[in-house]
């Protein structure tokens, strides 16, 4: 990673300088929510409680927690409850990401939070929404994409889908629609001095992020099976092929003028390459473009392909994408306390985001906090002093 350098700490900055924000904390798209939020400049206070969630990582390399401070609470004490209503008081957003009805249980619901700040935004991540019958039932990113159909987008024709990750739902579909849903409902409050509860389940948002593929299966230029559509890899100038060293080059030449110049690149001969218009010699074509690839190597088909306009790009993995030309000129990756992360996204050019803090750990700024935002019964111990 020679190419990233590392990044001093940033003071303040970022569009939602000011904001104040509540994360009861949990995994998964709630901690990844609140962290865009504070990327973005809002002041993100998590309450951690005794023994905390966790990924089973090391706190300090957690990096969903970047840019937040943390304050240990006992929800379940007898004093806890009124705790994070004191924050909840002074706050502009509190995230949680429970099953529905622990949030009323532990006394800190969306009647409790709103009765002590009409103006809040309440915002609940979940996987099934509040309800419905699997309201209640546990579950995961794989199981919320399954019923939505984009995970049976997933895959090849004659293979199984397979789970890109917990990109999808939890954080596409997840955490990206609650961020969403808060600053719209933020825009209300300001407007109306009323807050309100946002519910963003991650089976909505990934269902809505299939719009566009369901206005084509409604078109008629979809077919609801795998590998037998333009973006899902029943194109063969729309996929992915292995060059000679184990590697490989993701292809996404879809304009008949970007489809010519690579054709032209790759060197395929022009009756191969005529195959373009022809579903029914797809099969052909995609053999005459493997075995083309199969020539060189990632590294030889890169330099082939670099600043063309032929969409071909190569598939790289997640310790090599730092160091990609591009990414490095962008620093859309940064080195921040020796770790290497991704930057802030996007960019603002009157408000830019930062790296204030590093991931924070669990209780590590109950004092700041009670002093900060005036809650005294935050830290006993300070209270004594």
């Amino acid at each position: 990673m020679s190419a990233l350098a590392e990044q001093e700490h940033t003071a303040g900055g970022g569009p939602l300088a000011g904001l104040r924000v509540v994360e009861l904390a949990g995994i998964g798209p709630g901690p990844f929510a609140a962290m865009l939020l504070g990327d973005l400049g809002a002041d993100v206070v998590r309450v951690d409680r005794p023994g905390g969630p966790g990924l089973g990582i090391d706190p300090r390399h957690d990096l969903t927690n970047r840019n937040k401070r943390s304050v240990l609470v006992d929800l379940k004490s007898s004093e806890g409850p009124e705790t994070v209503l004191g924050l909840v008081e002074r706050a502009d957003v509190l995230l949680e990401g429970y099953r529905p009805g622990v949030a009323e249980r532990l006394g800190v619901g969306p009647e409790a939070c709103l009765a002590r700040n009409p103006r809040l935004v309440y915002g609940r991540m979940t996987g099934w929404g509040q309800e419905g019958p699997l309201a209640g039932a546990a579950g995961h990113d794989i199981g919320y994409i399954a019923v939505t159909g984009a995970l049976g987008l997933t895959g090849a024709a004659d293979g199984p889908p397979y789970a890109p990750a917990n990109l999808l739902g939890d954080y596409a579909g997840g955490s990206l629609y609650l961020v969403i849903g808060i600053l719209a409902a933020l825009r209300h409050a300001r407007d109306t001095g009323a807050g309100q509860v946002v519910d963003a389940a991650i089976v909505d948002g990934t269902a809505h992020l299939t719009a566009m593929i369901h206005g084509m299966l409604a078109a008629g230029s979809w077919q609801d099976r795998r590998g037998a559509n333009l973006l899902d890899g029943g194109a063969p100038f729309y996929g992915t092929y292995a060059t000679a060293d184990g590697g490989h080059m993701a292809v996404g030449a879809l304009e008949p003028r970007f489809y010519a110049e690579f054709a032209r690149l790759l060197g395929l001969p022009e009756e191969a390459a005529a195959a373009r218009d022809d579903p029914g010699r797809w099969g052909e074509l995609r053999d005459a473009v493997a075995a083309r690839f199969r020539r060189r190597t990632r590294a030889e088909w890169t330099e082939v392909f670099e600043g063309s306009d032929a969409c071909v790009a190569p598939v790289l993995s997640l310790r090599e994408a730092p160091d990609h030309p591009h990414l490095a000129a962008r620093s859309t990756f940064t080195r921040h306390d020796g770790t290497v992360q991704p930057a802030p996204a996007p960019r603002f050019s009157a408000t830019p985001a930062g790296l204030r803090r590093p991931p924070a750990l669990p209780g590590a700024h109950t004092a700041e906090v009670a002093r900060d935002w005036d809650v005294p019964r935050l830290d006993p111990k300070g209270q004594r002093s």
